[in-house]
């Protein structure tokens, strides 16, 4: 195996193409040098330098090893700098699930854009996934960070779930439906209509909270179609097939056909959760979750 030491000779020399100039480079005495480059030829098999008394010069074979020798001086020193990066938690694999719905929010983006520009050798995998099963992901290490709306059950051990805030819900409407030419609707009136969501065995966050909400206020939830994404859900609405209670930042699905209000419950909200485990976190855990309380603190209201 050739000795990565000599290569660094070796280029120096054909860098100066002068073995003293090379010798005060690598601090290093100039006959040492010129031994450490004949060593180095009788490995390979080839004279690297042709010599006089006044002129150093590559030979033939020289130039043409030449760029193999700096391609793989290269790679050690970036594989040396991601080791020290992959030491420090800037360099790696993070694996982020999310709710479907979290997708569009504006911490989802902004955050994940910080992170990315932060620490751009980290390679970073999303997986969208109902919220019911995010939690078992990340405490199995499926998941390393899981973002979603459902609450973690009563006795639930080994993750842990930090609330970034209460989003409103909003109504979502197909745009001929006489609830759209309203400034703001009632749960009370969304009760008469087919409600769609998504499939009951889905394990839902946005479910669970949306019937809670109807069962505190004593409402009727009619069953409508369901789909098993929030673009599906707002397809069904476009399609006159019910209505249907969404996070806010679903307005940005600005689809023909469909009109989104305000609620005139102020309760009606769903939550934005973020799980991790509570022990062995990762530095590139941490690190996400620490550009996430970053923007939680410039986005809260003073």
């Amino acid at each position: 195996m050739l000795d990565l030491r000599k290569l660094r000779y070796f280029l120096t020399v054909a860098e100066e193409l002068h073995f003293g100039r090379a010798a005060v480079r690598l601090h290093l005495a100039q006959p040492p040098l010129t031994r450490q480059i004949s060593a180095l030829e009788t490995e390979l098999g080839f004279r690297l330098f042709d010599r006089t008394s006044r002129t150093v010069t590559l030979t033939a074979q020289g130039r043409h090893f030449l760029p193999y020798a700096r391609a793989v001086l290269d790679q050690v020193n970036l594989t040396q700098t991601i080791a020290r990066k992959l030491a420090t938690g800037s360099a790696g694999q993070l694996v982020l699930g999310y709710a479907s719905s979290i997708a569009l929010s504006d911490l989802f983006s902004q955050a994940i854009q910080a992170f990315a520009q932060r620490f751009p050798d980290v390679q970073l995998t999303l997986v969208e996934s109902a919220s019911g099963s995010l939690c078992s992901q990340v405490a199995d290490g499926r998941v390393d960070i899981g973002m979603s709306r459902m609450p973690l059950e009563h006795g639930q051990t080994g993750v842990q779930a930090l609330a970034l805030g209460d989003e409103p819900l909003v109504a979502a409407l197909s745009s001929d439906n006489p609830l759209a030419h309203r400034e703001s609707v009632s749960l009370s009136q969304l009760s008469a209509y087919p409600l769609i969501q998504f499939p009951a065995d889905f394990g839902s966050g946005l479910n669970d909270s949306i019937e809670q909400l109807y069962r505190r206020n004593g409402l009727p939830l009619r069953p409508g179609p369901s789909g098993r994404q929030i673009t599906s859900i707002i397809a069904l609405v476009a399609a006159g097939q019910g209505v249907a209670l969404v996070p806010e930042c679903t307005r940005t699905l600005a689809k023909k056909g469909v009109t989104y209000r305000p609620l005139t419950d102020a309760e009606a909200c769903v939550q934005l959760l973020i799980l991790t485990r509570n022990q062995g976190r990762s530095l590139l855990v941490e690190a996400f979750m620490g550009v996430v309380n970053e923007w939680v603190q410039t986005t809260r209201p003073t």
